[in-house]
C-alpha cells in the first residue's frame, strides 16, 4: 500500500499523523471548555476514529522494520513533538525551558533504545 516510501519511514509518517488526530481527541475541546462535555466527549470519540486508523496500520506494518520497544517509544518521542507543538499553536500556552530539558531527557532514553548494544 504504501511502496512508494522506505518500509522504515512508513510507520513514522503514520504515527505523525495519527498523534496529530489523537492530540486534537484527546485535548482540541479544551479550546472550548463552554460546549457541552458529552459533546467533547462524542467528537473527540469521532476524531479517535481516525487516529486508531492509522495507528494500527503504522505498527503493522512497523513491526516489519522495527521492534514493538522501539514502535512504542517512537509513538512516545513523536506524541510528545505534536503535543509541544499543539499546546503552543493551537492552546496558545507557553513552551518553557524546563518542559525542553524534560523533552530532552525523554529523546536521549529514546536514544539508548535505538542502540543495539546487545
Amino acid at each position: 500500500m504504501f511502496g512508494f516510501i522506505p518500509p522504515a519511514l512508513t510507520p513514522i509518517l503514520l504515527l505523525v499523523a495519527s498523534n496529530i488526530f489523537m492530540t486534537f481527541a484527546w485535548y482540541g475541546h479544551l479550546k472550548h471548555k463552554s460546549s457541552p462535555l458529552l459533546l467533547a466527549i462524542l467528537v473527540s470519540w469521532g476524531i479517535a476514529f481516525f487516529e486508531y486508523c492509522l495507528a494500527v496500520p503504522a505498527n503493522r506494518y512497523g513491526s516489519a522494520t522495527y521492534s514493538t520497544v522501539e514502535l512504542k517509544t517512537m509513538q512516545e518521542v513523536i506524541t510528545l513533538v505534536v503535543f509541544a507543538g499543539f499546546s503552543v499553536l493551537w492552546l496558545k500556552e507557553p513552551f518553557h525551558w524546563n518542559h525542553l530539558i524534560g523533552f530532552a531527557l525523554i529523546a536521549l532514553g529514546a536514544f539508548f533504545i535505538f542502540q543495539k548494544w546487545s
